[in-house]
C-alpha cells in the first residue's frame, strides 16, 4: 500500500503540476566485467572505473533524496563487484537499509546468484544457444542456463536487445523464455546505436516489423514485459521523451540522464523503457497495469 501511495502521488505530481523528479535510479557500480560482448565497448577501457562501497551508498542517498524509490544495479558485470568484503548483497542491503521499495540486478549471469537479495533479477539474453554465443562468446549459453537453472528466484526474467546478429530469432526467444520454468517473463528491447556501434542497429523499417512480431506473440499470451502500446510508440519513437523519470549514475561518479540524451541517437533509441513512461503518461491501462506489475 505504501508503494500504491507513493506512486500515485508522485504520477500527480509529475503529470498534473509538471514536477520532474526521478522514480528509479540506473546505478553502473563498476565498468570492470568477464565477458567481451560484440555490441559493448565497456571491456576496451584501459582504466575501468570501481565504484567504492561508500560511493555506491553516498549516490543512493542522493538519488533517493531526489524521489527515487526503485534501483537497478548495473555494470560491467555486478557478480564480479568488490570492495573488500562487500559484494553486490551488501549494496542491495544498502539500498533497502535506505528505504528503497525494490532492488533489481542486471546479469550476464555467467557466475552464480543464487540466494541474491535482489527483488528482481534480469539476465541478459541475446537469443538461445548459437545466437547468444555468437554476441556472447563460446560457452556464455550453457552458463547462463546453469545459472538460471540454480537460481531458484520468484522474480527472474530475461532480457533481449535485439540487433543486426540475432533479428532473426527473437520468436524463437521469446518461446524459449515462455518455456523455461525458472524464467518469469522476457523484455525486448533494440541496439542504440552509440558511437562504434552503428552497424548492430536495425533500420526502423525492420525494427516495426519485429514489435509487430512481439506484439502477436504477446496476444497469444506470451510473457512478454513490455505493453502493446508501450511497444506501438517504439515503432517510429515519435513520443515526447521523459527520460528524466530514470536518475543514471555512471562508474565515474557522473549523474544525469542517459548518455545519448541529446544527441542525434535519441531518434534511433532502442530502450523501450521509453515507450512505456510514455505510454504511462498517456495513461494507457496496459502500460500501468504492466508497470505496476513490473514494480509491485
Amino acid at each position: 500500500m505504501k508503494k500504491l501511495l507513493y506512486l500515485g502521488q508522485w504520477f500527480l505530481r509529475a503529470r498534473l503540476f509538471g514536477r520532474k523528479a526521478p522514480l528509479q535510479t540506473v546505478l553502473f557500480i563498476s565498468d570492470i566485467c568477464n565477458l567481451r560482448c560484440k555490441h559493448c565497448s565497456v571491456y576496451e577501457l584501459k582504466n575501468p572505473h570501481n565504484m567504492t562501497y561508500e560511493q555506491v551508498g553516498e549516490h543512493l542517498r542522493k538519488s533517493y533524496a531526489a524521489g527515487s524509490r526503485f534501483v537497478d544495479f548495473e555494470g560491467g558485470e555486478v557478480t564480479i563487484w568488490r570492495d573488500g568484503d562487500k559484494r553486490i548483497d551488501d549494496l542491495i542491503d544498502l539500498a533497502k537499509a535506505i528505504g528503497f521499495y525494490s532492488c533489481t540486478i542486471t546479469t550476464n549471469a555467467q557466475l552464480p546468484f543464487a540466494g541474491s537479495h535482489a527483488d528482481s533479477i534480469w539476465v541478459s539474453l541475446d537469443g538461445a544457444g548459437a545466437y547468444h554465443e555468437e554476441i556472447r562468446g563460446k560457452g556464455t549459453f550453457a552458463r547462463l542456463e546453469k545459472h538460471i537453472a540454480e537460481c531458484g528466484h520468484r522474480h527472474l526474467c530475461v532480457n533481449m536487445v535485439v540487433n543486426t546478429l540475432n533479428r532473426t530469432a527473437v520468436a524463437d526467444t521469446i518461446e524459449y523464455a515462455a518455456k523455461n520454468p525458472a524464467i518469469e517473463c522476457i523484455s525486448i528491447n533494440f541496439h542504440t546505436p552509440f558511437e562504434g556501434t552503428e552497424h548492430l542497429a536495425l533500420d526502423m523499417d525492420e525494427r516495426a516489423r519485429i514489435i509487430d512480431e512481439v506484439i502477436a506473440c504477446k496476444k497469444r499470451g506470451y510473457p512478454i514485459m513490455n505493453s502493446v502500446s508501450g511497444l506501438k510508440l517504439m515503432k517510429t519513437n515519435r513520443f515526447v521523451r521523459r527520460c528524466w523519470v530514470t536518475d543514471f549514475v555512471y562508474p565515474d561518479g557522473s549523474r544525469g540522464l542517459c548518455a545519448g540524451h541529446g544527441t542525434g541517437i535519441c531518434d534511433r533509441c532502442g530502450f523501450c523503457m521509453a515507450g512505456e513512461m510514455a505510454s504511462v503518461f498517456s495513461f494507457r491501462p496496459d502500460t500501468v497495469l504492466a508497470g505496476l506489475k513490473l514494480r509491485v
